[in-house]
C-alpha cells in the first residue's frame, strides 16, 4: 500500500533544528508519520492531466490528508487534472474520474482508494504506509512485517511476489527491544548467527557463509572484516528498516555473497513535523540520547528535511572496556517538479573505544583443560583501541514519466575508516602452574577505504501479448581504494606476559614503527535486466541476468554472466508458491600457500518455497527449501602463504541444503510477531563443512498491546536458540582437536508503558536467565563470552 502524507504548519521549528543538526555536522534523516486528520476547508488546486499516482501525491500534500492506495491501483492509470477551489472529498473525485477507483472515508479523517466493482469486507483496516522505490517504509506502521521491497530485483514487490526468502527487522521491532546497533538486530534476524572475533568485529553469518556485502539504501559496500572499519558497529538511530536477503544476490551487486546480502535502509522524511526526543540509561553505566526532527521546510512541502543526532557512552561487562559512538544524519527531499525527486543527504559516524580487545580468549590451557575465564576478562591492554568511523555523502534523482514509468540515479561516496592501536594477551596458551606461555599481540594499524558508486536505472509496465508486465533496465559502476599503514613494536619490546592469570592490562605502548603500507583498488561495473512477466493473472515469471566486470590486482573478470530466474504461481489471493535459481559470482582474495590467489567462487542458489499474506498483507509467512552448489570454495589449510597470513585451498563441489521457515507482522490489532527456524548442512565429499554456524537455530520475539486491558502498557519478550558448533582448533599436548560448543537459549524480555501520545518508558531486559555462553573463532583458537544479563530504562518524548 502506498500512503501520501500531509505537511504541518510549523516549519519555522523544524527548519531552525535542522540548522542547528547541520551546523553540528553533516546531519539529517528521513521517517513516516502518523496520519493528520482530514480537513473540510477548500484549497486552491493546479494539478497537471496525466499519470495517477503523481497527481495523487500533490494532492495529499497541498490539502494535507492522509492517502493510502496500492501501486497495482495506480498501474497505467491517468487522471484528467483538477484547476480551482475544491474541498478534500470533491479533489480527489475529480482527480479520480475514469479511474474506476472511488475514495473512502476512514475513521482518522484519511481517505483509501477502492476499485468500483470490489465488494470485499476487509477484515482490518488499512495499513497507512509509505512506499518509495526502496520498498515500505516501516516507521509509523507499527509492524513487524513490509508491504513492499526491492532489494532482490529492483522490482518493488510484496514479500509473496518476491521468489526468494528473506527477513526484515522494521523500526517498530527495533524501537521495542531497543535494537541501537547492527549487531542486535542481527540476533533478531532468523536464519543469521553472529561470530565474535574480538570487541570490535563480528562477523555475521547465514546460510552457513560469512556476510561481506553490506548495502546503504541498495547501493552496494564490502567489508573487509579483517580490517573493519564501522559496518559492524552501525548505530540503527538514521534507519527506517534492515532487509536480509538470503542467497545469491548477483544480479544487483555483481560479486555477491551466497549466504545473504544486508541492505540498510535510512529513514526518509516526512510531509508533516515530527520529531522525538530518547534518553535512556542501562547496565554498566551506558548511557544514551537520541534527537529525530522531521517535517516541511516551506509552505507548500515540496520541500522536506530530516535531521538525526545519537550519542551513546557505553561501558560494559568487560573490565577497563568502554565504547562512545557520535553519530549525524542529515536528508532533504525537494520536488523540482510534480514527477522529479531529488534527494540530498549526508551521514557521520565515529565509534571510540578504549580498552578494546584482539581476538579472543585461548580455548585450552597447555595442559588441554579449557581455559575458563571470567566472563568480564579484557585481553587487552589499557591503552588498546580500534577506533571506527564512517562518512557518507549520497544523492538520489527519481523523474516520474506520463507512461508510469521511473528512472532513478543514485550516486553514493563513503569513507570507512579506522585507527587502532591494538596489544592484547592472546597468543599461546597458559601453563596452569604459573600462567606463562601467552604473549602479546601487538600491532598499529591506520587506514580507510574510500567507495564511490552510481547506479541507474529506468522501470515501468510495458504492455505484449494483451497483458501487462514490468521491465527493469539499468547499470552500475563502483570504485573502492583501500589504504593502510601497518606498524609493530620495536627490537627489544617485550612481547611476553609474565602471569596471564594475573594480566590487568598495564603495560607500555610501544613506540611504534611502521612496517609496510598497502594499497588495493576494485572496480567494478556491469548492466543487468529484470522482467517480470505476467503470464496468466495467477503466474508469474521473473527473469533476468547481469554481465559483471571485475578488476583488481590480482583479478580481472569481464562480461561474467549472473542468471536470475524466478516463478511465483498464485493459488489464491493469499498464498503463492515459487521457485527460484540465481547466480553465485564472488572473486576473493584468500591465497594458497604458494601465494597464489583462488579464483573467484562460482556456483548456483536454487530455492523453492511457499508464501502465505494475510489480513492485507499485515501477516506474512513463508517456508523455503534451498540448495547451493559451490566451485572454489576457500578452506583453510592450516598452513601460511609466504607473507604469514593464512593459507587456503580451492575446493570444488561444496553443496549446502536446508530450509527456512519465517513468521512475520500482526497476528491481531494488538499482537506482533517475528519469528523463525532455519536448518543448514554444508558438505563436501559427504563431510561438513561451515561448521562455526550451526546447523539449526530458532529466533521469536513477540508484543502484546495490553491497552484494551491495562492502558498505555505493552508487554513483550523473545528468545533465540542457537544449535552446538564446532571447529577444528589448537590443542597443546597434541597439536589441534575438534571443539564444540554446547546449544544455547539466550531470552529477552520488554515493558512500555504509554503515559500519554506524547510521552512513554520502555524497560528492556536481555539475555534474562543470564545464561553464560560463548562462540568460538577456529582460525585464532579463542572464544568469546556472550553479554551476561543487563537491564536499560529509557523514556521517548515525541512532537
Amino acid at each position: 500500500m502506498i500512503t501520501t502524507q500531509p505537511p504541518h504548519r510549523t516549519r519555522v521549528a523544524v527548519a531552525l533544528v535542522l540548522l542547528a543538526l547541520f551546523a553540528a555536522s553533516p546531519a539529517v534523516v528521513g521517517a513516516q508519520t502518523d496520519p493528520g486528520s482530514a480537513r473540510e476547508a477548500r484549497e486552491h488546486y493546479e494539478i497537471a492531466a496525466g499519470p495517477l499516482a503523481p497527481a495523487l501525491r500533490a494532492l495529499a500534500s497541498r490539502a494535507g490528508i492522509l492517502l493510502t492506495y496500492s501501486s497495482e491501483q495506480t498501474t497505467g492509470k491517468t487522471t484528467p487534472g483538477l484547476s480551482g477551489d475544491f474541498s478534500d472529498r470533491e479533489a480527489l473525485n475529480a482527480l479520480l474520474v475514469g479511474t474506476g477507483l472511488y475514495a473512502e472515508r476512514l475513521e482518522n479523517g484519511g481517505y483509501v482508494l477502492r476499485d468500483n466493482a470490489d465488494s470485499v469486507t476487509r477484515t482490518l483496516a488499512p495499513v497507512a504506509v509509505t512506499a518509495n522505490q526502496l520498498g515500505q517504509i516501516t516507521e509509523g506502521t507499527d509492524s513487524y512485517t513490509t508491504g513492499a521491497m526491492a532489494t532482490a530485483t529492483r522490482l518493488v514487490l510484496t514479500p509473496r511476489e518476491t521468489p526468494q526468502s528473506f527477513s526484515v527487522v522494521t523500526r517498530q521491532e527495533m524501537n521495542d527491544f531497543n535494537l541501537t546497533n547492527i549487531d542486535e538486530v542481527m540476533a533478531h534476524t532468523p536464519g543469521v548467527n553472529i561470530v565474535t572475533y574480538d570487541s570490535e568485529r563480528t562477523e555475521y553469518y547465514a546460510r552457513g557463509f560469512a556476510i561481506q556485502n553490506f548495502q546503504y539504501d541498495g547501493i552496494p559496500m564490502t567489508r573487509n572484516s579483517a580490517y573493519s572499519a564501522g559496518n559492524t558497529l552501525s548505530d540503527m538511530a538514521i534507519y527506517d528498516r534492515v532487509e536480509v536477503l538470503k542467497g545469491a544476490t548477483g544480479l544487483l551487486t555483481g560479486s555477491g555473497d551466497p549466504g545473504a546480502t544486508l541492505n540498510l535502509i535510512r529513514k526518509k522524511p516526512t510531509y508533516d513535523f515530527q520529531g522525538h526526543l530518547t534518553g535512556g540509561a542501562g547496565s554498566w553505566d551506558n548511557y544514551r540520547g537520541e534527537l529525530d526532527v522531521s517535517g516541511p521546510l516551506n509552505d507548500s512541502g515540496s520541500v522536506r528535511g530530516r535531521a538525526v543526532a545519537a550519542y551513546q557512552d557505553r561501558h560494559s561487562h568487560l573490565d577497563r572496556y568502554q565504547r562512545q559512538t557520535s553519530v549525524f544524519y542529515g536528508v532533504v527531499e525537494i520536488d523540482l517538479f510534480p514527477d522529479t525527486l531529488l534527494t540530498l543527504g549526508a551521514d557521520y559516524q565515529d565509534n571510540e573505544p578504549e580498552g578494546s580487545t584482539w581476538g579472543g580468549i585461548p580455548i585450552y590451557d597447555t595442559q588441554g583443560h579449557f581455559n575458563d575465564r571470567s566472563r568480564s576478562f579484557n585481553n587487552g591492554a589499557d591503552w588498546s583501541h580500534w577506533d571506527q568511523y564512517t562518512r557518507t555523502v549520497f544523492a538520489t534523482l527519481e523523474h516520474y514519466f506520463e507512461n508510469n514509468w521511473v528512472t532513478k540515479l543514485q550516486l553514493n561516496h563513503q569513507i570507512n575508516g579506522y585507527d587502532a592501536a591494538l596489544g592484547a594477551a592472546a597468543s599461546g596458551n597458559p601453563d596452569p602452574a604459573d600462567g606463562s606461555g601467552v604473549g602479546l599481540w601487538l600491532g598499529q594499524y591506520v587506514g580507510k577505504t574510500r567507495s564511490n558508486a552510481a547506479d541507474l536505472y529506468a522501470s515501468g509496465p510495458f504492455d505484449l501479448f494483451g497483458r501487462r508486465h514490468e521491465l527493469v533496465v539499468g547499470g552500475s559502476v563502483s570504485k573502492r581504494i583501500w589504504t593502510n599503514k601497518g606498524y609493530g613494536a620495536p627490537a627489544g619490546y617485550t612481547g611476553s606476559v609474565p602471569d596471564y592469570y594475573e594480566w590487568r592490562g598495564d603495560i607500555p605502548e610501544p613506540d611504534w614503527e611502521l612496517n609496510g603500507k598497502d594499497r588495493e583498488v576494485i572496480e567494478e561495473n556491469g548492466v543487468y535486466a529484470t522482467a517480470r512477466f505476467s503470464l496468466r493473472d495467477d503466474l508469474t515469471l521473473i527473469t533476468g541476468g547481469r554481465l559483471a566486470n571485475y578488476q583488481s590486482e590480482d583479478v580481472e573478470e569481464s562480461d561474467v554472466p549472473v542468471p536470475y530466474l524466478g516463478l511465483v504461481y498464485d493459488l489464491n489471493h493469499q498464498v503463492a508458491v515459487y521457485g527460484s535459481y540465481t547466480g553465485i559470482f564472488k572473486p576473493q582474495s584468500e591465497r594458497d600457500e604458494s601465494g597464489t590467489t583462488l579464483d573467484p567462487v562460482e556456483g548456483i542458489n536454487y530455492e523453492a518455497g511457499v508464501k502465505v499474506g494475510l489480513f492485507d498483507d499485515r501477516l506474512n509467512a513463508s517456508a523455503a527449501y534451498f540448495r547451493l552448489e559451490q566451485d572454489n570454495y576457500a578452506e583453510a589449510t592450516g598452513g601460511l602463504t609466504p607473507g604469514g597470513d593464512t593459507a587456503y585451498r580451492a575446493l570444488d563441489g561444496v553443496e549446502t541444503k536446508g530450509y527456512e521457515l519465517e513468521l512475520s507482522g500482526r497476528l491481531t490489532d494488538r499482537w506482533e510477531l517475528h519469528a523463525g527456524y532455519t536448518h543448514k548442512v554444508a558438505r563436501l565429499d559427504g563431510e561438513k563443512v561451515d561448521t562455526l554456524a550451526p546447523e539449526n537455530q530458532f529466533t521469536l520475539f513477540t508484543t502484546y498491546d495490553l491497552s484494551g486491558r491495562l492502558a498505555g502498557l505493552t508487554l513483550g519478550g523473545g528468545a533465540r536458540w542457537l544449535d552446538k558448533t564446532w571447529g577444528d582448533v589448537t590443542y597443546p599436548p597434541s597439536g589441534t582437536t575438534r571443539h564444540t560448543v554446547d546449544d544455547y537459549w539466550v531470552v529477552d524480555a520488554m515493558a512500555r508503558y504509554r503515559f500519554n501520545d506524547r510521552l512513554s518508558a520502555t524497560l528492556n531486559v536481555n539475555n534474562l536467565l543470564d545464561e553464560e555462553y560463548y562462540t568460538i573463532f577456529s582460525w585464532y583458537s579463542t572464544y568469546t563470552w556472550g553479554e551476561p544479563r543487563s537491564v536499560n530504562l529509557s523514556a521517548t518524548w515525541r512532537f
